[in-house]
């Protein structure tokens, strides 16, 4: 069996995952149920952080896999994945940042850099499993 083979499913499900636990936390924040809400956040880090492990695991033994779609897709394919690879560098630190900022107890700050953390972690999320279905169910290898 050959575990290389379904990373992408399976990165596609933890990014669909971590969205979820994303949006989740949120609500439980909105709600304040603080409780709820450092669970989803500490689930959505742990998928994230499995996520990303096996995105470089699979990449390094794959490769580069072209996208195999033409006409008005590819610009449009190519936009969703430059933006999320760019944003996906971006998120990192600022999850780091984000979350050290809540385990120090600053409040303020927190709230403040979720702002932008949280679309950000979100959109990088959801576009993931964009081009996960993109370029392997809609134009696959």
């Amino acid at each position: 069996m050959d575990i290389v083979s379904y990373l992408p499913s399976l990165q596609a499900g933890l990014n669909f995952v971590a969205a979820g636990l994303i949006v989740a936390a949120y609500l439980f924040i909105r709600r304040q149920n603080i409780h709820a809400h450092k669970v989803c956040m500490v689930a959505a880090l742990v998928v994230s952080s499995l996520f990303l492990t096996s995105y470089l695991y699979y990449h390094n033994q794959v490769g580069y896999a072209p996208f195999r779609g033409e006409g008005l897709v590819r610009p449009l394919y190519f936009t969703i994945l430059f933006t999320h690879v760019l944003l996906a560098i971006v998120i990192v630190p600022m999850i780091l940042v984000t979350v050290g900022a809540a385990v120090m107890n600053k409040v303020q700050l927190h709230q403040r850099l979720t702002r932008w953390t949280l679309p950000l972690w979100l959109y990088v999320s959801v576009t993931g499993v964009l081009i996960y279905l993109f370029g392997f169910h809609l134009y696959p290898p």
